[in-house]
């Protein structure tokens, strides 16, 4: 029996379990060893087969973003129109085979966009070269998950599914549980607030299932069985994703208000290049990206040449990005700006900048 008709039993098995209090341990049990085998499916074969075309593209830029979606919903038209890179986009399916990267130059930042092939149902498995497309959105910064409007809310969750299948955890936070592996000690099992979703036998059961029998678990917030899985497991990528629904010109104006409406969504046309300048200010706002602007003594501020740098960085960082020497020789930095109470103001390298701030650095 393989690993693809073990985790296709198992998920019958869940489908026809009652939920209750009496079945939640078995369930848990079923959910450990799903997670357990799509690892292994995940893992490369050890048989040294043919080397195929490269699939992965070197990152650059200052950020990267996956497009995914089904074939045929506009992803190469997208790539096309927003970057300087050609796409071969055309009326049948599987028009791109690989991936194709492409760059978005917005607010002097650089956000490299994958044009990535189109997944099919039973991706996370290996069909329709699904295994490669979903390596490579792992490593990106985040998913712009392409979808049809004239199309059934279904595919949305059947991309969901696959995704998360493979370990991708779209617009979560990390789980607030603090795990480690011990030596000996048995279980150690404690929680700083009320947990109505697990308790200690059913946590207990799940690392049985892992072999792990000494260990220290701590829940720092109510979370389910799957949370502890995914701690467990500690190869799990949480995302930001953005569903972008595309061909609106095709759908009422009341179907579109009500989508427009729906979280982390935005509606596009790429034929009729609507709302695109929308979508790439949202991008940004999910990247968290922020520019920093430098000036030296004297001279006014360098507005041409920005540092692209991540929101909640510190003085420290803008000194990094410069060089790597020059964060120990800092005496001081001047900054100018929405971070300070008044323009200038004489900080250290604690100090968090904000988008847009002008920094002076101060060697000693």
């Amino acid at each position: 029996m393989g690993i693809l008709e073990k985790i296709s039993e198992i998920e019958k098995e869940i489908a026809r379990t009652q939920k209750n209090k009496a079945t939640e341990y078995h369930l848990g049990l079923l959910k450990a060893k799903l997670a357990k085998y799509r690892s292994q499916l995940l893992e490369p074969s050890k048989k040294g087969g043919d080397k195929g075309e490269g699939f992965d593209v070197l990152k650059s830029g200052d950020a990267r973003v996956a497009l995914i979606g089904f074939p045929s919903v506009g992803k190469s038209t997208l790539l096309s129109t927003l970057t300087h890179t050609h796409s071969e986009a055309a009326s049948y399916e599987f028009t791109t085979l690989t991936c194709i990267p492409g760059v978005i130059e917005y607010r002097g930042a650089n956000i490299q966009l994958l044009d990535l092939p189109g997944i099919i149902e039973g991706a996370a498995q290996g069909k329709g070269r699904g295994r490669q497309v979903i390596a490579v959105a792992r490593t990106a910064d985040l998913v712009l998950m392409m979808l049809d409007a004239t199309k059934p809310y279904v595919h949305r969750q059947l991309l969901e599914k696959e995704l998360e299948s493979v370990g991708i955890r779209l617009n979560k936070n990390k789980p607030n549980i603090y795990f480690k592996v011990k030596k000996g000690g048995g279980l150690s099992f404690n929680s700083t607030c009320q947990l109505t979703k697990v308790d200690e036998k059913m946590v207990q059961m799940i690392l049985h299932e892992y072999k792990i029998f000494n260990a220290e678990v701590l829940f720092r917030e109510d979370c389910t069985a799957d949370d502890l899985i995914d701690v467990i497991l500690a190869n799990r990528v949480y995302l930001p994703c953005i569903y972008v629904y595309n061909k609106i010109d095709q759908i009422s104006i009341q179907e579109v208000d009500r989508i427009a409406r729906e979280p982390h969504s935005v509606v596009v046309s790429c034929n009729m290049k609507l709302n695109l300048d929308y979508l790439l200010e949202i991008l940004w706002e999910y990247l968290s990206l922020i520019r920093v602007y430098t000036k030296k003594p004297g001279q006014p501020p360098d507005f041409d040449e920005g540092l692209i740098l991540r929101k909640g960085v510190s003085i420290e960082h803008v000194c990094h990005s410069i060089h790597r020497s020059l964060a120990a020789q800092l005496k001081y930095a001047l900054v100018w700006g929405t971070s300070t109470k008044y323009s200038p103001q004489r900080v250290g390298v604690a100090h968090v900048v904000h988008d847009e701030d002008v920094v002076q650095l101060i060697k000693k």
